[in-house]
């Protein structure tokens, strides 16, 4: 069976607020609309879809994107600018091509672009199939 992969982004990062309502678009918004544009043509696409997510509750920390696949660590990153040049949508591409290509999905810091390098907020490692139910 095929690893399904996720690349999720926050859409609420960001966003400019008055009277309890959003107002306008949100750095997040901003931020998957320059993701997506290059993720179709990227050649992975298919195999590691982009996902706008209301919340990943990482508001300090905005703006906030996620590598998940089964059976692999999760990195959620943090701190992603909203004004990244193509060239660094690029990069997180490719650093998701690593993340995709790593049987554990381990992205050594070395390896990272810049703007993936300084935000980790988490690296949570997948359950494991033999460790039975978790409580």
């Amino acid at each position: 069976m095929k690893t399904q992969h996720a690349l999720f982004v926050c859409t609420t990062c960001s966003s400019v607020w008055k009277d309890g309502k959003r107002v306008g678009e949100s750095g997040g918004d901003k931020l998957f609309k320059q993701l997506q544009e290059l993720h179709q043509d990227w050649e992975l696409h298919q195999e590691f879809p982009i996902q706008p997510v209301e919340c990943m509750s990482a508001c300090n920390r905005a703006c906030a994107i996620c590598f998940v696949a089964n059976g692999k660590y999760t990195y959620l990153f943090g701190d992603v600018s909203p004004d990244l040049s193509t060239s660094e949508i690029a990069n997180v591409l490719e650093c998701a091509s690593k993340y995709y290509n790593h049987s554990e999905g381990l992205l050594p810091w070395a390896e990272r672009p810049e703007p993936l390098k300084k935000g980790v907020l988490a690296r949570i490692p997948s359950p494991k199939a033999d460790a039975g139910e978790l409580n």
